[in-house]
């Protein structure tokens, strides 16, 4: 039966999560000073590191998107997702040993080491660029949610953009005052507080349906795996292997590309990101990180497969209540929301918003922790300067902290302003194909001994996405190839050929 979620209920849910956030920052914040944001003292617990790590890989663009993916692609998700357990071994064999023994705080170090300084701030401007323009979007498609839930009245009122840019900046100052003194060492605890709502949200949604349709735990296997969307083909699990992946080449979501794409996006995107890595780095010793790669691994794949099932019952579920134009259901990024906040109960409809302000807290948070750790070690050399004692270190670190918190405002509104699918999409595109210099400034610096041209690294990480970017579009014209996730791969090849032709030969050579 349909019904309106109540806008109070909405501001209960909020005040309720950000109370409960506002006191594990304090008891986490307490005593803490510049090392204890940056590095968590190193006595992060390795369980609980890897618990949270599920949910800081789950952020709101996954919650709400995966889900309703699933009405136009299947499970071709799941290959991906696979992929990642490859790329976790390899971050906890070959680049955690590398950052321990290094004893980094800003893995962005290790490139100014083994190169030079200008290839140093090279990485982390393009890790900066990837984090800002990647959390801005993940927290943008939650505002828009929470927009959603505004009273009619009020947008009446008031200019959408004016309600819209107020709602964003009361997030990211409660964001900002959250993170304020704590933290990594606050961060890893409230992703804690993340993977456990947001599995809940799930794991609630797939009873509701389940019981609300009068199936059980096999029935529910059964309906998804026979049932047939119009739109897309067999939703689900479908009843032969073959329908469940996309195995057709010349499509970018092809399983055997998107395995690949899998080992190497987790390298990229947690293994040299400073804001993943800053929470691994936290724990006492590699052999405790090691453990939270491992078990980070095998826990995400499970977690994903849920996130699609559940996508895959809601499309199932959308259907019996007639199809995405009967619901007004204009994207699929829509069918979760929509499906939760009218067709669900009261307390299931709580713990949706809950599971979706908890997707969009610590991921927020963590990139503003990550991107100020980045510019104060890594710009502002706090390791190396002798003329800031602790707490000018302290008021300048609070002061970046409250610069980056502005720059997400400043984008997120722009975003809105100029918003559409194309925009949303060309961000994330933009954002995978930074971390591509990445992948190939770092395995460059570990699989050979060759010193670059210092001054060649900024051409060469510009130089490295144009072309990939002028290759994907002659595959996908002449060839009717997508290169899809693989992009990054080509990406990181091409950075490290770059580095390779600039490299500094030695008399042997």
């Amino acid at each position: 039966m349909r019904h309106e979620f109540p806008f109070i209920g909405f501001l209960l849910a909020f005040a309720a999560y950000t109370a409960l956030l506002f006191l594990i920052s304090w008891l986490t914040g307490r005593k803490a000073g510049t090392n204890s944001f940056f590095s968590g003292d190193r006595k992060a617990p390795w369980p609980v590191v890897a618990y949270g790590m599920i949910g800081a890989s789950i952020s709101g663009v996954t919650f709400i998107s995966v889900p309703g993916n699933v009405w136009a692609q299947n499970f071709f998700y799941m290959p991906l997702v696979l992929g990642f357990v490859g790329g976790y071994i390899i971050i906890a064999k070959v680049l955690l040993p590398l950052y321990y023994k290094m004893n980094l705080t800003s893995i962005y170090t290790y490139l100014g080491e083994r190169f030079g300084p200008k290839s140093h701030k090279t990485g982390t401007a393009v890790f900066m660029v990837s984090r800002i323009l990647g959390a801005a979007v993940r927290v943008f498609v939650v505002i828009v949610v929470f927009f959603a839930f505004m009273p009619h009245s009020l947008s009446q009122r008031i200019p959408p953009v004016l309600l819209f840019t107020l709602i964003t900046a009361v997030f990211l100052v409660l964001l900002y005052l959250y993170t304020y003194r704590g933290g990594v060492k606050t961060i890893i605890w409230t992703d804690v507080l993340q993977t456990t709502f947001m599995l809940l949200a799930v794991g609630l949604t797939i009873y509701h349906i389940c019981r609300d349709m009068g199936w059980s735990f096999g029935q529910m296997f059964s309906v998804v795996g026979n049932t047939v969307n119009e739109n897309a083909g067999t939703v689900g699990l479908g009843r032969t292997f073959t329908s469940w992946f996309d195995w057709d080449w010349s499509h970018g979501t092809n399983a055997v590309k998107q395995f690949i794409s899998g080992i190497f996006v987790t390298i990229a995107m947690t293994g040299l990101d400073q804001a993943m890595m800053q929470k691994n780095l936290a724990c006492k010793d590699i052999r405790a990180a090691q453990k939270n790669m491992y078990t980070t691994s095998l826990i995400i794949v499970v977690v994903n497969f849920f996130f699609v099932l559940m996508g895959a019952l809601l499309c199932v579920y959308a259907q019996r209540l007639g199809g995405f134009e009967a619901l007004g259901i204009t994207k699929t990024d829509e069918l979760f929301p929509t499906i939760a906040s009218q067709y669900f109960g009261i307390g299931v409809g709580i713990f949706f918003l809950i599971g979706l302000i908890s997707a969009s807290y610590p991921s927020a948070g963590a990139a503003m922790t990550s991107l100020t750790t980045s510019f104060c070690v890594d710009y502002l050399k706090f390791n190396e300067r002798s003329d800031l004692d602790a707490f000018r270190k302290e008021t300048v670190r609070k002061r970046v902290h409250a610069g980056v918190a502005l720059l997400f405002l400043v984008i997120i509104v722009v975003l809105y302003v100029v918003s559409s699918d194309a925009v949303v999409n060309l961000v994330y595109k933009l954002a995978s194909y930074t971390y591509g210099p990445l992948l190939g400034m770092f395995f460059f610096g570990i699989l050979t001994r060759a010193k670059v041209r210092d001054g060649a690294t900024p051409w060469i990480a510009v130089a490295a996405p144009v072309l990939c970017l002028l290759l994907n579009l002659l595959c996908k014209r002449f060839l009717g190839f997508d290169l899809g996730f693989t992009l990054l791969i080509v990406n990181g090849l091409l950075t490290f050929l770059g580095m390779w032709l600039f490299r500094i030969k030695s008399n042997a050579e």
